[in-house]
């Protein structure tokens, strides 16, 4: 597969952050009603912590601008996540063509990834707004398949989100509190391991659940710009009829700062939150999601946002309704397996 001629391909650097994130937004503004970008995100994957695990291309006219951006994450160990963002202002041949290059480059790398962790196969994991039907197009043209939908949701908070008794107090026996840090402000590694095996635990049957080692999870995490070690939170719950017995994490929440929206005001995201299955039924997700919003009130922001498995049985999305979360806009995840060799 070639470009048109006098057409090249670059690795992107900083310099190139503002165009990417025109890209981005032109691709993701009829779908999610903002052409806001966190353009801190973007020069993260590119040229911060986040690119150590990530690889770009850029695709240049004869002008020397950018009209397409691929990149790929190793996300874990037999998957690798994909994205591609093409100028929407080109004709629709021109982007048919770039999107159909990516794909095949992409599908290379991710090879190449899955080769260097010794894997036989691997999972292409991208990403598609429910209505851009263009970008559907090129994933199944690609030998992608539509495997899941998502439910993007944000809550607004408000000053009085923060007041005392603006939440019911946890259930008996349920208690909610911050991860422990030392007096440098740096985590406690004990309640770091307890939040890992909480959620990898809480989501072994979860669509598409991969084993992420303690290294890798904390790595990612920190990664994104957002990171804040103040906004990792547990749950710990007692033993029922055993009041020898000593409390147990059992639930836990991971979120982030989220960058300023079109008001100029930030916002604070859910990246996880889970509950062991022999603490289900306890009140530790709604405790958890209550101390969250709490939180993002007494920090002045103006919103909480998650992400939400539509396909999901558990029945998530009615808690998180409850709460007052609304689906702002849609999201689909696209796979295709290849062999590695």
């Amino acid at each position: 597969m070639t470009l048109p001629e006098g057409w090249t391909v670059v690795v992107p650097d900083l310099a190139d952050v503002p165009r990417l994130g025109e890209l981005r937004a032109l691709q993701a503004a009829p779908h999610t009603g903002s052409d806001t970008v966190d353009t801190a995100q973007i020069e993260n994957e590119v040229a911060g912590a986040a690119s150590w695990t990530r690889r770009h291309l850029a695709v240049k006219d004869a002008d020397d601008v950018i009209r397409a951006w691929a990149h790929a994450h190793d996300r874990a160990a037999g998957r690798s996540v994909l994205g591609i963002e093409i100028d929407r202002t080109l004709p629709e041949g021109t982007q048919d063509l770039l999107a159909a290059w990516c794909y095949a480059e992409l599908a290379e790398i991710g090879r190449e990834m899955a080769q260097l962790r010794g894997e036989s196969t691997t999972q292409l994991d991208a990403g598609a707004f429910a209505g851009d039907d263009r970008l559907r197009g090129w994933l199944t043209d690609a030998g992608f398949r539509h495997v899941r939908t998502w439910w993007q949701m944000s809550r607004p908070v408000t000053p009085e989100d923060a007041e005392p008794g603006a939440f019911p107090e946890p259930k008996p026996g349920v208690t909610i509190r911050r991860v422990a840090q030392h007096d440098n402000g740096m985590p406690v590694a004990e309640d770091l391991n307890a939040v890992h095996q909480v959620l990898e635990t809480a989501f072994t049957d979860h669509f598409n659940s991969y084993q992420e080692y303690f290294t890798e999870f904390v790595q990612r995490l920190r990664e994104d710009p957002g990171h804040r070690w103040d906004h990792w939170w547990l749950a710990c719950a007692d033993v029922p009829d055993d009041p020898e017995a000593e409390e147990f994490p059992a639930g836990a929440l991971v979120g982030s700062e989220l960058a300023p929206d079109a008001s100029g005001v930030r916002g604070t995201y859910i990246d996880y939150i889970g509950a062991l299955a022999e603490a289900r039924g306890r009140g530790v997700a709604t405790a958890l999601l209550a101390a969250v919003i709490s939180d993002a009130a007494a920090r002045g922001r103006n919103r909480v946002g998650l992400e939400v498995d539509a396909d999901s049985p558990t029945g998530a999305e009615s808690l998180y309704t409850k709460l007052g979360w609304r689906t702002k806009y849609v999201t689909e995840s696209w796979h295709r397996d290849i062999d590695v060799d």
